[in-house]
């Protein structure tokens, strides 16, 4: 793996959200007076990324923070639903005429993985910050109460809206800081880890993917990628129907580990994505994929978790962050690693 793959994320990050910090204030601010109207967020396109959206904004990480209304829907569904008060994302797809306010995250970057990179962490940060405008817009005050480490410069004052937006560019300014420098830690410190893991995906007759909520999108994500490749890979999180049939009738912690029984042989790779590295039902389909002879990545944050601790994966990929919407990206640049290593 070459130090260009860091070198090119690095500046490709620090350049586009220099260029576009400003614009991504205002459109959180508009996001908020819509929100407060009634309008939804309606993601279509690219299926991982659309999901990955609306995951984020219903079910948000942090404590207090209201769950925002926010669909994945295909072009055709968006073309039914769209309202004047609502927002929409595309993922490389043209949207059809629509009353609705058009988000455009578009970075021009060639590479088709760097992109994917940029516009994921581009919507991390309208979630994280959208809240800021909203409650400005209730209160006219910001508190950031328990959640201010992700609202730096932002503390308890009366302030205007001008005010706010500039916090927020400066704020935007250093996540994208803070991820171009774990995206730098992660794919530089597990180096040796990602070659070894993308060797066994590549002896892989076929690839098993899954995660929880926003790594279950990423799962989805690393599928396609393969898939484009022309490698065969199932993603473990696709099918509501097995899913929540397994939850209901055994229990959470099996709906992966079930699907490995079905679908899993000797040979085959199990690659889990795990924020916390602690996750019930990926802790149980690795080691039911053990016992059946697969090999066994994990990509996972904070200090690796249980599975790191235990090494309950052949390959641990570990980034060393707190933050999940951080942690998320600099795994989605792993995953990406992989595939070109992979070939």
């Amino acid at each position: 793996m070459e130090t260009v793959a860091v070198d090119r994320r690095s500046e490709a990050n620090a350049s586009w959200f220099a260029a576009e910090a400003g614009r991504l204030a205002e459109v959180c601010q508009a996001m908020a007076e819509r929100f407060a109207r009634g309008g939804r967020l309606l993601a279509t396109g690219d299926v991982s990324d659309s999901r990955h959206v609306a995951v984020e904004f219903v079910h948000p990480v942090l404590v207090g923070k209201r769950a925002l209304p926010a669909l994945a829907v295909t072009p055709g569904e968006l073309a039914l639903l769209a309202e004047p008060d609502d927002m929409v994302m595309a993922f490389g797809v043209e949207i059809p005429s629509t009353p609705a306010m058009v988000i455009e995250l578009a970075p021009p970057v060639d590479d088709p993985f760097i992109r994917q990179e940029l516009v994921e962490t581009a919507y991390h940060v309208l979630w994280e910050l959208v809240h800021v405008f909203i409650e400005h817009t209730e209160r006219n005050v910001h508190d950031t109460g328990a959640a201010s480490f992700l609202y730096p410069f932002l503390g308890e004052r009366e302030t205007d809206v001008e005010s706010v937006r500039k916090d927020v560019r400066r704020s935007i300014l250093m996540k994208a800081e803070e991820i171009g420098e774990l995206r730098r830690q992660t794919l530089t410190e597990n180096r040796d880890t990602l070659i070894a893991a993308a060797d066994a995906m590549r002896r892989a007759r076929c690839v098993l993917a899954l995660g929880n909520g926003g790594s279950a999108t990423d799962a989805t994500d690393l599928v396609a990628d393969l898939e484009r490749a022309g490698r065969a890979a199932i993603d473990l999180t696709a099918d509501p129907a097995i899913i929540t049939a397994v939850a209901n009738d055994v229990g959470v912690e099996a709906i992966f580990a079930r699907q490995v029984i079905a679908y899993g042989r000797p040979g085959d790779a199990l690659v889990a994505l795990s924020t916390s590295g602690g996750s019930g039902n990926v802790i149980t389909a690795l080691r039911e994929a053990r016992s059946r002879g697969l090999a066994t990545i994990a990509l996972v944050g904070y200090d690796g978790g249980q599975i790191a601790a235990e090494q309950l994966a052949d390959h641990v990929v570990v980034t060393r962050s707190q933050h999940i919407p951080r942690i998320q990206e600099a795994q989605a640049s792993a995953y990406h690693v992989l595939c070109e290593l992979i070939g």
